[in-house]
């Protein structure tokens, strides 16, 4: 099922990180020992989805679909392979916006400062549970163009990760034209990850 948004998130509520954080296990019912949702309920927006462990791998994409935990889309299953096959014990699926929509292209038009604190709020949290040295999969592809401010959003990852010791990947051949990180569909099971220079990338958007 396709997720088409109702309306721009500056117009719904929209929980801040800590409390939809707090409100953890009020939502559908999963394995909560396995799974990491936030929110723990289908809504407009997700700041994370993934399985828990000693050493995940953090998985970015541009937005969130429809996967929930059990009911992994392609692009998600895809990563969980990837991570698995890499060596990691766990994959944790971030995403560079966090509103909901199956096609890009119905992602809102107007950038919500809001949901975007939130969600670099979500992103601290990840880098947490990862670890002194994170690492971090950029993973979304060139629809990193389809709105002109999520650059900026990426820029805001890349210096919270600098903080942090990030090491950055990417997995399949990068993009022709702006050597953009390959999309997590259509690369082997047993893709390798390859060190990637998110700075020297983020001067060329």
């Amino acid at each position: 099922m396709a997720h088409v948004p109702l309306t721009d998130t500056a117009h719904i509520p929209v929980l801040s990180f800590a409390e939809a954080l707090e409100r953890h296990g009020e939502g559908i019912p999963y394995d909560r020992s396995r799974w990491l949702y936030v929110p723990d309920f289908y809504s407009e927006y997700r700041y994370i989805l993934g399985t828990r462990g000693k050493r995940p791998l953090i998985a970015v994409g541009i937005n969130p679909s429809t996967a929930a935990p059990d009911d992994l889309d392609n692009t998600l299953k895809s990563v969980e392979r990837i991570a698995l096959a890499n060596g990691y014990d766990s994959f944790l699926m971030f995403n560079v916006y966090a509103q909901r929509a199956t096609d890009p292209d119905a992602m809102e038009r107007e950038f919500n400062p809001v949901l975007h604190r939130e969600n670099m709020k979500a992103f601290s949290y990840l880098l947490d549970l990862a670890g002194e040295r994170p690492d971090v999969w950029a993973a979304w592809g060139t629809i990193i163009l389809k709105r002109p401010w999520l650059a900026d959003c990426v820029r805001d990852m890349a210096k919270i990760g600098a903080e942090r010791g990030v090491r950055w990947f990417t997995c399949g051949a990068r993009s022709k034209k702006g050597g953009h990180p390959h999309h997590p569909l259509y690369l082997r099971k047993d893709a390798p990850l390859d060190p990637f220079d998110a700075d020297a990338y983020l001067k060329t958007l």
